[in-house]
């Protein structure tokens, strides 16, 4: 069985590999029950989620991942993500591979945020907006970096110190301006794609600060009650989600105005199925506002895992 620490598992998951591993596991499909998600109790704190992902590609492979999130940990300075994979034969039920499941999660994230952005964000967007100083930020930035020739990053966070540091490090990865605002409404008025990665309650970004061609990667909220963007931004929008059935139901931009009678099921243009397997085009022009929604999948973990697994093994 291999063991894969946090770095094995990043250098193993090369993003412009990565993004073409679910690219294909969503062209194919494979089985996805539906997660597991249970509230804990944090005495003192917000609560915490426990999540169970299984998946399998009958006869090939089969994982599960078992994922925590503490918004608690901000205060001591952690990641609010823990997480491990398991991955199996699929044939014979021997164990392959113990992976990382916090760099998995948080580099199969970012990638299908690129996926999607490969076939909503305008092919000559060069500034990107991300929202959010957390762990997801870096890696939505190198992420987007692969499959669009930014020439501009601009980090907004309620920590400026924290937004100084990703800025720093995605300039040094990137070799790119990157820069940090304290005003948000005035960096999304020049974005081409902005990215909001946040463990927010109540939306963090407008409808109304968006421009025409512009792009809008939502990628926390995973909880109903969590939402990142408000109903302009919805009802200004064309519509799209990594998994249709999770979105509606799992992450609060979506959920939310569903309740509400401001969004119906079939606004809600295509997932990443349709847009991996050609039955939807995904953008339509360059003046059109696109939003992309990602609760996370467990067929995005299982791509994830076999790609580390498979390119570790013929590294030995």
């Amino acid at each position: 069985m291999l063991l894969l620490g946090p770095e094995d598992t990043k250098n193993h998951l090369a993003f412009p590999a990565l993004i073409d591993a679910l690219r294909t596991m969503f062209a194919s499909g494979c089985e996805m029950p539906l997660r597991h998600h249970h509230n804990m109790e944090v005495p003192g704190e917000p609560d915490a989620t426990l999540l169970l992902m299984p998946a399998w590609q009958p006869g090939k492979y089969f994982g599960v991942k078992l994922a925590s999130v503490f918004p608690g940990n901000s205060t001591r300075n952690m990641p609010a993500i823990s997480a491990s994979y398991v991955l199996s034969n699929g044939t014979t039920g021997e164990t392959l591979a113990l992976i990382d499941g916090g760099e998995l999660t948080a580099r199969r994230t970012a990638a299908a945020s690129a996926l999607a952005a490969d076939y909503l964000a305008r092919k000559n967007a060069r500034h990107l907006v991300m929202v959010g100083t957390g762990r997801l930020s870096l890696n939505l930035i190198e992420a987007h970096a692969a499959v669009r020739a930014l020439e501009k990053v601009t980090v907004w966070g309620r920590s400026k110190d924290k937004a100084d540091k990703i800025a720093a490090a995605a300039a040094d990865r990137l070799g790119i301006q990157c820069e940090v605002s304290e005003d948000l409404p005035e960096a999304c008025a020049t974005a081409d794609i902005v990215s909001v990665a946040t463990l927010s309650e109540t939306p963090v970004v407008s409808g109304d600060w968006l421009p025409n061609g512009c792009h809008l990667d939502l990628v926390g909220a995973f909880k109903p009650s969590m939402r990142e963007s408000d109903d302009a931004a919805i009802l200004k929008s064309s519509l799209f989600a990594d998994t249709r059935e999770g979105a509606m139901t799992e992450g609060g931009d979506f959920a939310i105005p569903l309740r509400e009678g401001i969004l119906t099921p079939v606004s809600i243009l295509a997932d990443l199925y349709d847009l991996c397997r050609g039955h939807h085009k995904g953008r339509r022009d360059d003046s059109e506002i696109t939003l992309f929604k990602s609760v996370g999948a467990a067929l995005e973990d299982l791509a994830g895992a076999i790609l580390a697994y498979e390119t570790a093994k013929a590294s030995i």
